[in-house]
């Protein structure tokens, strides 16, 4: 399934007009320029870290991209297995999804294959947005996000909705030029609950289709 020329076209687009994220647009929130921007936003699956730069399992599959992270940056998922082979595919094709975002924003995925693959409607606009305001900041990340409360729901046979919290507390962003790493304190707003809804595309592919996040959530507070 190739999605390039689409993806490549809508990053030209985003270049030219960056979307603001927000609830409404369904995505990652905040600026890579802002006071809480010093927090990476990644995604996972699983009770275990990622061992960059290796692919996934998931990504390691036929048919779908590799996706690689720079060594200094962790994902650890939790909740991989529920023992529903549907809400497990849901969950790992979640996690892929958050992977491919950090792989844009790192470098490690310049044609956004990844992003592409797992995103689609306005959770492929709302990834686009943020990764270019992390371009236009001239930032990558650094650091650690431990994704954890992941609960799917299964609506039909095509379509699920996952909502789960980041610790973003471990993770920041970093100058590309000069590699300082701009850490910042601990805060509420160091949580981020995500609202997710998922659309099963005709290859089995669970694509994020719509993403709306809340830094600072109660219920994502330690």
């Amino acid at each position: 399934m190739n999605r390039r020329p689409t993806l490549l076209a809508a990053l030209a687009l985003t270049a030219t007009a960056a979307l603001t994220l927000s609830a409404c647009g369904g995505g990652d929130e905040g600026s890579a320029e802002d006071k809480d921007s010093d927090k990476i936003v990644g995604a996972d699956t699983g009770g275990e870290k990622s061992a960059p730069p290796s692919e996934s399992s998931a990504s390691a599959a036929e048919g779908r991209p590799k996706i690689e992270l720079p060594p200094d940056v962790t994902l650890v998922f939790e909740g991989e297995k529920t023992g529903d082979q549907v809400k497990d595919a849901v969950l790992a094709d979640n996690a892929e999804r958050m992977r491919a975002v950090d792989a844009a924003i790192a470098g490690t995925d310049t044609n956004g294959e990844a992003l592409a693959f797992y995103n689609t409607g306005k959770a492929l606009e709302a990834a686009l947005s943020w990764v270019n305001q992390f371009e236009e900041a001239g930032a990558t990340m650094t650091g650690e996000v431990r994704y954890y409360d992941r609960k799917v729901t299964i609506e039909g046979e095509k379509s699920a909705v996952l909502i789960f919290c980041a610790d973003e507390s471990k993770g920041f962003s970093k100058d590309k030029k000069t590699n300082k790493v701009h850490k910042t304190s601990v805060t509420k707003n160091s949580y981020v609950l995500y609202n997710t809804k998922l659309d099963k595309s005709a290859e089995g592919v669970w694509q994020t289709s719509q993403i709306v996040s809340s830094r600072g959530a109660a219920q994502c507070q330690p």
